[in-house]
């Protein structure tokens, strides 16, 4: 009988516990609504941004919050290197509610579906690779992806409506794992037009 209530107890206040968070977040999100995200570097910006200095010496060379024209989209970090492009957004997520994904179709964080946010992300690195396409006068593939902080992600790297999503401590495996397809000519051009192509976010000093 003891056991019983104790268990009872336990699931109450887990119960609680999940629901409060889930208000929390839906509360947070409101009150930040009418902001751009653009506006401020987020502690996740800046957590992915010191992982990737780390890549510099091996060739990596990366431009952090460029807008897409014409919208008010950001991609918080394009990776130029050796392995190739990469469009990293970074995400810190209330940690108190599960990540899960289904049938590698749907992404929820807690109740929330993160479609809107894979289909941003997906956006952002096909728009990107457009107008660097068109400059250098030739296809190149932009690989995006959403680098997660803040609650346990139950698997390394999986891709979700062709968006990779991992824990953002995996940063730098993401992309030095890949073999090389860039000489280091190919990186110094696209990542010259990149900057020309996709304007600085915040006013440069």
């Amino acid at each position: 009988m003891l056991a019983a209530i104790l268990l009872a107890s336990w699931q109450l206040g887990f119960t609680a516990a999940v629901v409060a968070a889930i208000v929390d977040t839906v509360l947070h999100a409101r009150s930040n609504s009418s902001v751009p995200a653009w506006r401020r570097s987020s502690v996740a910006e800046r957590r992915t941004e010191m992982q990737l200095k780390r890549l510099e010496r091996g060739g990596y060379r990366t431009l952090h919050a460029r807008a897409i024209p014409g919208s008010e989209a950001q991609i918080d970090h394009l990776v130029v290197g050796p392995t190739g492009v990469y469009a990293v957004d970074s995400e810190k997520w209330d940690k108190r509610l599960p990540v899960r994904v289904q049938s590698h179709r749907k992404l929820f964080h807690g109740p929330f579906n993160q479609k809107p946010r894979l289909d941003e992300a997906r956006w952002e690195a096909s728009q990107a690779a457009e107008l660097i396409g068109a400059e250098l006068g030739r296809e190149i593939a932009i690989v995006p992806s959403l680098a997660i902080y803040g609650p346990a992600i139950p698997w390394k790297v999986l891709n979700v409506r062709e968006v990779d999503v991992f824990d953002g401590s995996r940063v730098r495996k993401w992309i030095t794992k890949r073999e090389r397809s860039l000489t280091d000519t190919e990186i110094d051009r696209i990542y010259e037009v990149a900057a020309q192509v996709l304007p600085a976010r915040y006013p440069e000093n």
